[in-house]
């Protein structure tokens, strides 16, 4: 049957330089401006006698908003010099090659450059509204493979403890609102642990500085057990929650238990239970803490029960509450996937563009600083605390329009019946009421 609208018909041209394919960048755009972030990657980024050392802000505003924009490679920044999408994004945008040459200059040492940069941003914008001031703030710190392909990626061609290819980025990430507040590169075949407790004391500096003042507290798997951890934390005075790597001391630990100790757990599977004990971790010089475990009976019928009467799961906190509260607590950790998840998928870290590792480095720091401007855009101008990168792309970012000059002035005209056209209305005027204090 033939359609009474024939698409065939249809003629197709790209002559139009007005259009803008991706208008909604002007949110994030312009909280990138008013929180002066191209002026912070002028001021705190020095590439010395580089090829790329020109024009830092124009380059690394183009990365982080053709990450906002859904690119995930080098070339994907061409997309955002069509049309009239340089007005909406308020700063020069380079071209693919010149972002190429950009990224190859970076060593490891001007990588944390680019960590003084977020840092900084981080201030300003939980100064700006975002921030939790003076109430209590969980980070939860974990690790990610970022698989690569081929065999010229330095500190990516080894293999990782999961057997494949790429690197082993740490994250630092705060509960309930999913910002990255500190992210570091490694080698593929880098343990969890590795460089854990030097990445933590820069990130409670970092929160510290940024304009956090209440209580801190780290959740943590069982990568990341070990004394240097702890005891970064104690010396920072952070509260933690870190699972144990189940061994002989911890499984007669656990024995030691009285059944009468056991309680159940009202929000969890059937037959799961939770009791503590007293613990000293990391030698013998350590602080007694408390070994929270959390028992559960495998499923009848499975080939689990046909060994074991319960699995374990146990972590060790100094931290103060009832047992069941904190036990619950620790579970959450698990939210951290979320956000690395987002990373991977909503902005550009699924890929890593370049064989060199001080390339990479600075693609990982600046589509983590693109990831937090979606979340501050979202939670400034939307007054939403967690949207997904990818629905914030679909609702506004991605949003046509159309660049039009009258009077010395420009409009920019989106689509017409647009469903979230108020709410992107009133995002736009809250952001562009943020004041940055000096």
């Amino acid at each position: 049957m033939q359609s009474s609208h024939s698409l065939d018909a249809i003629c197709v041209i790209f002559d139009d330089e007005h259009l803008v394919a991706d208008a909604g960048l002007i949110q994030p755009a312009t909280l990138a401006q008013h929180l002066g972030l191209r002026e912070l990657f002028e001021d705190r980024v020095e590439l010395g006698d580089a090829p790329g050392r020109a024009n830092v802000g124009d380059k690394a505003m183009t990365i982080v908003h053709s990450a906002l924009a859904g690119g995930d490679s080098i070339d994907d920044c061409d997309a955002l010099r069509a049309g009239s999408t340089k007005a909406v994004l308020g700063h020069a945008v380079a071209a693919p090659s010149t972002i190429g040459t950009f990224l190859r200059s970076f060593t490891f040492g001007h990588v944390r450059q680019l960590d003084r940069v977020a840092g900084e941003l981080l201030a300003r914008a939980w100064a700006s509204g975002t921030g939790p001031g003076d109430g209590p703030v969980t980070i939860d710190v974990d690790s990610s493979i970022h698989e690569t392909y081929g065999l010229k990626k330095q500190g990516g061609s080894r293999f990782t403890h999961t057997k494949v290819r790429g690197y082993h980025p740490l994250y630092a990430v705060v509960a309930g609102t999913g910002d990255v507040v500190h992210s570091r590169l490694r080698g593929g075949n880098a343990n969890s642990g590795r460089g854990a407790a030097s990445f933590l004391r820069e990130t409670f500096n970092r929160v510290r500085s940024a304009g956090a003042t209440g209580p801190l507290t780290l959740r943590a798997d069982s990568g990341f057990y070990s004394g240097a951890v702890a005891q970064a934390c104690r010396k920072a005075g952070v509260s933690f929650s870190i699972t144990v790597k189940l061994n002989k001391t911890i499984h007669k630990a656990i024995a030691a238990v009285d059944e009468k100790n056991w309680v159940a757990i009202p929000y969890f599977l059937d037959g799961a239970d939770v009791a503590e004990t007293s613990y000293r971790p990391f030698g013998k010089k350590a602080p007694v803490v408390r070994l929270v475990v959390r028992r559960v009976r495998p499923t009848p019928g499975s080939q689990l029960a046909l060994f074991v009467d319960y699995s374990y799961h146990a972590f060790v906190t100094d931290r103060k509450g009832e047992t069941l509260e904190l036990e619950a607590d620790h579970r959450r950790h698990a939210v951290v996937e979320d956000a690395i998840r987002d990373l991977k998928y909503g902005v550009g870290l699924n890929h890593m563009p370049s064989g060199r590792f001080g390339a990479n480095a600075a693609w990982l720091g600046l589509n983590v600083i693109a990831y937090n401007l979606a979340r501050w855009t979202s939670r400034i101008g939307l007054g939403e605390t967690i949207i997904a990168t990818d629905t914030l792309r679909r609702r506004y970012l991605r949003t046509p329009g159309r660049i039009t000059r009258s009077a010395r002035r420009q409009t920019l005209h989106l689509p017409e019946h647009w469903p979230w056209a108020e709410r992107f209305n009133q995002s736009l005027a809250t952001l562009r009421a943020i004041v940055l204090r000096s």
